[in-house]
């Protein structure tokens, strides 16, 4: 019997000791869950010296996390689940955006609450419509289409008088304020404020000249609009276990592993990613209209090429197709650059460094998902089989000592004399 065979590898062990863990947490998920989401609700109130920005508002960088992580889950739809290379997703975020900027500001004053479902729905729509006669090809030629449709919505903001042209539209109105007092204008006096901590000393204090409004969403604290967004991440993530555990999720995985096959099987493949392109449009024009009511001005510079390049890059840095991977590369993409503001000479040429040594050494993202660790495993399995190593099912010859070798002469996997 050989070694290998006798004790197990330290990857089988590391293996075996995630699945024992994984087992034991199983009955605290929810549980589990709830505690992370509200770390995460009190994470710009606690201002942990080591995660805050110093060089920028804390909570309008969360705000940009928790956006980035929207995207990223949009967009990990059509790229991890379906397979399907998107370069103009940027183009569903703008629409969503630009719907919401001109209902509630250029050409109405619809409330902005009621903006957000047209602009999804308008979002939507134009997934179905790049999506019905573009995903007939594949590759690189669908990501070339879609770049094209990211740079047609943005040159069509520039050149649309009716969408403010190249200077944008501003003053577009945010969420409503939910307030004890209130003018025409402003919250005077919110439900309760909560003070943030103060860690000048070394020790957490309550700072009490630095407090939060609950629900009031002005120009000088953003944190309500971290946690608007943040509450719509939470519920996308729901919505999104719910269909990959579904029969659409194995049909999209299909797909994605083997086209043509899974055409054979009977998958409606067609149909099965214009789904996820309209799922993820939709996602897109959701973010987008987020950021129109933060943001409070919308222009063609918001919605550049560049920023459909990071989408994927969160994407591909997390781990494509596993939905806890591209939250933790949405934050690496977003939040890295601004926590070393500072450093304006240098973030930008570092964040790039450190994105091609993990292209380099990590090829596969951060947190791949299980399917792609499993197969990966196989394929060293399968080279170190190619490679002739030897193990007790080998067909051998006799040696000197009577025990069985391999033999040079007989292909492998060739049938015993």
């Amino acid at each position: 019997m050989s070694t290998a065979a006798a004790a197990p590898s330290r990857r089988e062990r590391l293996a075996q000791g995630r699945g024992v863990v994984a087992a034991r947490l199983r009955p605290y998920r929810i549980p589990i869950f709830i505690l992370v989401a509200v770390f995460f609700y009190a994470l710009p109130i606690l201002e942990v010296p080591v995660i805050r920005t110093p060089d920028t508002d804390f909570g309008g960088v969360l705000f940009i996390v928790a956006t980035y992580a929207l995207i990223a889950l949009g967009l990990n739809i059509v790229v991890g689940y379906a397979g399907l290379l998107d370069l103009g997703y940027v183009g569903f975020y703008a629409i969503g955006a630009y719907t919401t900027a001109v209902l509630a500001k250029e050409h109405g004053h619809i409330p902005y609450l009621w903006t957000i479902p047209i602009a999804v729905i308008l979002a939507m729509a134009s997934g179905v419509l790049l999506g019905a006669p573009t995903l007939r090809v594949r590759g690189d030629y669908l990501a070339i289409v879609t770049l094209g449709f990211g740079e047609i919505i943005r040159l069509t903001a520039v050149n649309a008088d009716w969408l403010g042209g190249a200077r944008g539209i501003a003053a577009v109105p945010g969420p409503p304020d939910i307030c004890k007092v209130e003018d025409q204008t402003r919250c005077v006096e919110p439900l309760f404020s909560i003070p943030h901590l103060n860690w000048d000393t070394g020790t957490p204090l309550l700072d009490l000249e630095s407090k939060t409004g609950f629900l009031d969403f002005g120009v000088l604290d953003f944190v309500p609009y971290y946690w608007m967004a943040l509450t719509v991440v939470i519920l996308v993530l729901i919505a999104d276990k719910r269909i990959k555990d579904s029969r659409v999720g194995r049909a999209w995985e299909a797909t994605r592993e083997d086209e043509d096959a899974a055409e054979l099987m009977g998958v409606p493949t067609f149909r099965f990613k214009l789904l996820a392109f309209a799922l993820g449009a939709f996602v897109g024009g959701l973010a987008g209209a987020l950021f129109a009511g933060k943001q409070g001005f919308v222009s063609p510079q918001s919605f550049l090429l560049l920023y459909s390049i990071l989408f994927v890059a969160a994407v591909v840095v997390g781990g494509q197709g596993n939905r806890w991977g591209v939250l933790v590369g949405a934050a690496v993409v977003a939040y890295l650059p601004e926590r070393f503001r500072g450093f304006a000479d240098w973030r930008v040429l570092v964040f790039g460094l450190a994105l091609m040594v993990l292209a380099v050494y990590r090829p596969q993202g951060l947190l791949p998902p299980r399917r792609t660790v499993r197969a990966k495993r196989a394929e060293a399995e399968i080279d170190a089989l190619e490679g002739g190593e030897i193990d007790d099912e080998s067909p051998g010859i006799p040696l000197a000592d009577g025990a069985l070798g391999h033999d040079p002469s007989r292909p492998e996997g060739g049938p015993r004399d």
